[in-house]
């Protein structure tokens, strides 16, 4: 697909990306908000995400509960989601019917209702989210090792928010955060698809301009003081399987570290996929696969390093064979992280790791909807440039690059190690 990106602006702030593809007569529809869990106070964790569904419940123009028959009657599809440093709203329609999803961006932006009632109602759904979360081991250790790992940076809660807040965040810091943070001025629209530029853009400028710049919103910085040596967490819940997870602060998505990483992940555990939409494959090349897997210290090896404004985590979780121990897990991923350290990958290992990862970024870029994902996901913590040289970048990597980020990153006062150890229990009761 032809990468040109036409970037505007309008006197409110809004910045405006537009892509051009007269592949289909369709048409992907993306406003991105520059706030995510790392924007909440103490006492209002988990409100950005509240805020995304409260967004859904009506404005006076648009009443809650039609827009779901009508944009499924249409042939589209509409959905939202919530980050550490984003929230972002999505609809891929008909290239005919896309006005009906700008006109309601441009409404909600600004007349979102927040009924009280309607709160209380989310409130049970927000919080049975987050019980439902509960019931998985995976949560339940990705949780505290994330709370482990930042002490003062502000990505030390999970997007959901706990529990305790869940109960006592009210309508009016909801409606306040909304107000806050949902400001043209504060926000990316993007449009992928089968469109004429210039048309779209003047009706845009109908359906946004007239709303107000907001306040300049200043985000949190609080930056994470480099950690001193290595945590240990261990949470007891009900199964019979262990977990482990290992993780390691990481570099910020504009560092030339991250690239390194990515590769280096993709040696270790097998290449781990940034987009929503994408897909995955088979990481039975990987290292921790064959030496762990395959020798049956665990049953399934994951990686995953995310894109992020701030220095966040690159993670390794394993699922623990039931004959094997979380501390035989460990000891082996030592070894082979040790190894890494104090020899060079060869070129060929690298190439292939490289090539995987490239496979799997350019899987996740096909689609109209995908396009305009990485628009408005790359621009939020960089430009759209990282996108288009993200393949140059991640084939630049030498196996000395790879050496010197396992060696800088995957230290052991670097990380945190979580153990999930099963009781046995049903987890049935309370």
């Amino acid at each position: 697909m032809n990468p040109k990106v036409d970037i505007r602006k309008l006197e409110n702030g809004l910045q405006v990306m537009f892509k051009e593809i007269h592949t289909a007569p369709i048409v992907s529809a993306w406003i991105w908000y520059k706030v995510g869990s790392k924007d909440e106070l103490p006492g209002q964790t988990g409100i950005s995400h509240w805020v995304e569904h409260m967004q859904f419940k009506g404005t006076p123009k648009f009443p809650g509960g039609n827009l779901d028959r009508v944009i499924s009657r249409d042939g589209g599809f509409w959905n939202a989601f919530t980050f550490l440093d984003w929230t972002t709203y999505l609809a891929t329609m008909p290239a005919d019917k896309v006005d009906l999803i700008l006109q309601l961006e441009a409404d909600r932006m600004t007349n979102s209702i927040y009924d009280p009632d309607e709160v209380e109602l989310e409130r049970t759904v927000v919080i049975s989210e987050r019980q439902g979360n509960e019931n998985n081991p995976n949560f339940k250790l990705d949780e505290e090792v994330q709370a482990a790992a930042f002490r003062v940076h502000s990505y030390h809660h999970e997007v959901i928010g706990d529990m305790v807040d869940l109960e006592k965040i009210s309508r009016d810091q909801l409606y306040g955060h909304y107000k806050k943070f949902y400001q043209p001025n504060n926000a990316v629209l993007v449009v992928a698809g089968d469109f004429d530029t210039e048309e779209m853009f003047s009706r845009i400028k109908e359906l946004f301009g007239s709303i107000p710049a907001g306040e300049l919103v200043e985000r949190i910085s609080r930056p994470e003081p480099e950690q001193r040596g290595e945590r240990t967490v261990t949470v007891e819940g009900p199964g019979e399987t262990a977990f482990v997870q290992v993780t390691y602060h990481a570099p910020d998505t504009k560092s030339d570290d991250f690239f390194a990483l990515t590769a280096l992940d993709s040696l270790l555990s097998g290449p781990s996929n940034l987009n929503l939409f994408g897909g995955g494959i088979s990481n039975k090349t990987s290292r921790l696969y064959r030496e762990i897997v395959e020798k049956e210290l665990a049953v399934g090896v994951a990686g995953g390093l995310q894109a992020t404004i701030d220095p966040f985590l690159y993670s390794i979780s394993f699922t623990v064979h039931p004959q094997s121990s979380p501390e035989q897990v460990i000891e082996k991923l030592d070894e082979q992280v040790e190894k890494i350290q104090n020899e060079l990958v060869t070129e060929e290992s690298l190439k292939r790791a490289v090539k995987q990862a490239r496979a799997l970024f350019a899987y996740g870029s096909e689609s109209i909807t995908n396009q305009g994902f990485w628009m408005g996901f790359s621009e939020i913590f960089d430009k759209y440039d990282w996108f288009t040289n993200y393949l140059n970048r991640l084939a630049k990597v030498t196996p000395e690059d790879v050496q010197s980020v396992a060696r800088q990153y995957l230290k052991k006062q670097n990380r945190v190690i979580g153990i999930y150890r099963p009781n046995g229990n049903s987890g049935g009761g309370k």
